[in-house]
């Protein structure tokens, strides 16, 4: 198998003399559901509904300030008694989350996330959201890359 996971105590490391994945633009979701940071807890859990999603990039000024996720609902809002049509998106959201160029490599994405335990890197070029790359992304790229190279393999075997 051509990939190796290293695990410290604190960190992991993606190890192959011959990775080479691409870069995350190749695999990115193009097309994020945004909402801006001005609008209700309400607004946020309609909107996520409706796209049938769990989480939103929170913008302000087109820029990304932060996330709300599924998580965030229950730790911020429903165990704090909280009305959604009555709390500010602000209240909830998280502002610290994680972000990557476009030009990133892809292995250096997946290494990120596994050292900060994180399910998604928002891709951020010069200060615009462009993208979302999510543990699922990377996962079915990742295996499709995978069985791809055991297929060739295979080949190479029978001739």
């Amino acid at each position: 198998m051509p990939y190796l996971i290293e695990i410290h105590p604190k960190y992991f490391i993606l190890k192959d003399s011959a990775l080479n994945m691409g870069q995350i633009r190749d695999i990115m979701e193009k097309k994020v559901i945004t909402i801006n940071h001005d609008k209700m807890v309400l607004d946020a859990a309609r909107l996520m509904k409706e796209k049938e999603i769990s989480f939103l990039v929170v913008l302000k000024n087109k820029e990304p300030i932060g996330v709300v996720t599924e998580s965030d609902f229950v730790r911020k809002l429903a165990a704090n008694d909280k009305v959604a049509s009555k709390a500010p998106l602000s209240e909830i959201m998280s502002y610290k989350f994680r972000s990557v160029k476009s030009s990133t490599e892809i292995e250096v994405a997946v290494q990120k996330m596994l050292n900060n335990k994180i399910k998604r890197l928002l891709v951020v070029d010069e200060g615009k959201l462009v993208g979302v790359i999510t543990q699922t992304d990377l996962t079915s790229f990742l295996r499709s890359k995978l069985l791809i190279e055991g297929t060739v393999e295979n080949i190479a075997e029978e001739d």
